[in-house]
């Protein structure tokens, strides 16, 4: 009876004072909660069309970007990072992140995440499959994976990573400790940043300061628009995890890397059979130069297209076509882009002066 009473009470009170019995809504308990001073700030205008804008782009995404996990037999020392304790002895698991290329399934990952697996599954929405390697570049880290979904999936949109700017807004999309569709902002905090690479590889990344973790890789970088302008690919970290720097191959790059992985299954190469090295600065000075931008060809392999071409030992090549050449790895990026039989007008610093010589580019084998 006692509890009756009380609960009539509250009711009563909340008639005569105009308010819910919950408390909720302006002249609650707790004040008019709703009508926040900044409310109609013309600043909290401009963020809320930011924040409506990455809503868009999570919505845009949710059904593009597809989680990956791998099972291999186990080598080495496990990580405790990347591994699944619960896996059967004796097998490793992964986890990563990809996204979709096409309605009809093929995925981009990186090549770490599936080069030693024996099975791929692919989640992608609610259903799952199982992936096949199309094709893998470890080099570039880029691989392509082959589905087979029973419906029509809904493809990313590619960017141009040739525009993207220091201070541009970045997204990233991911699997990080397995945990489905994380989505992480920051900004573009570098670009063209080389000699990241723990396999040794010189290609440029771009660098963003949106957290990435173990599992993030292969996922896309997003910009501001919606476009994919790179793979996420590895973090600088002392500890395993996030410390705030990020890399990611920029898709101009991963463009070029895809079509060869459809149309071959591998990546060809152009060459032209030289083996260069970084231009110091006492070389600079003593071929009369007065910085150490280029590379210096140390030697010319035999009947090959530089020799061919007339380049010699001690050139330091500084242009290709219309690409300066800065430094070793602009001179490796340039040749490994180039199209296999196509022809390059070499410039090369010889004897104090300019020479500009054609040079035929031919397969890596």
């Amino acid at each position: 009876m006692v509890r009756y009473n009380s609960l009539l009470a509250l009711l009563i009170c909340a008639v005569l004072s105009g308010c819910s019995p919950c408390g909720g809504g302006s002249g609650g308990l707790f004040g008019g909660i709703e009508d926040s001073p900044l409310r109609d700030e013309s600043l909290t205008g401009t963020a809320w069309q930011i924040q409506t804008n990455f809503r868009k782009i999570y919505d845009l995404y949710r059904d593009r970007v597809v989680s990956i996990s791998t099972e291999s037999m186990t080598t080495g020392r496990s990580n405790p990072i990347f591994d699944d304790p619960f896996a059967p002895s004796g097998r490793r698991t992964g986890l990563g992140t990809g996204f979709v290329l096409s309605e009809d399934g093929y995925i981009c990952t990186n090549h770490h995440v599936v080069g030693n697996a024996e099975k791929i599954i692919v989640k992608a929405g609610e259903k799952t499959y199982v992936a096949s390697v199309v094709g893998s570049d470890e080099r570039t880290d880029i691989a392509l994976l082959k589905i087979e979904p029973s419906e029509t999936l809904k493809a990313v949109y590619l960017g141009n990573s040739d525009d993207v700017k220091v201070g541009d807004w970045a997204v990233a999309i991911g699997n990080p400790f397995g945990l489905d569709k994380t989505f992480t902002v920051g900004v573009i905090s570098a670009t063209a940043r080389r000699d990241v690479d723990f396999m040794g590889s010189h290609q440029s990344h771009i660098q963003t300061d949106a957290s990435i973790n173990p599992g993030n890789s292969g996922g896309p970088l997003i910009n501001i628009k919606g476009q994919v302008i790179g793979i996420n690919r590895m973090i600088f970290s002392k500890s395993g995890g996030y410390m705030g720097i990020g890399f990611a191959i920029p898709i101009n790059t991963a463009k070029t890397v895809l079509d060869h992985l459809k149309r071959y299954k591998k990546v060809k190469r152009g060459f032209i059979g030289v083996q260069i090295v970084p231009v110091s600065p006492a070389v600079a000075r003593q071929a009369g130069r007065n910085n150490a931008a280029g590379a210096l060809v140390v030697e010319v392999l035999r009947d090959s297209p530089a020799a061919r071409g007339g380049i010699a030992r001690n050139d330091i090549i500084i242009r290709v076509n219309d690409i300066d050449i800065v430094n070793y790895g602009d001179l490796v990026e340039t040749l490994g882009e180039s199209a296999i039989g196509s022809t390059l007008r070499v410039t090369v610093w010889r004897g104090g002066r300019s020479v500009t010589l054609t040079v035929r580019v031919s397969e890596r084998k």
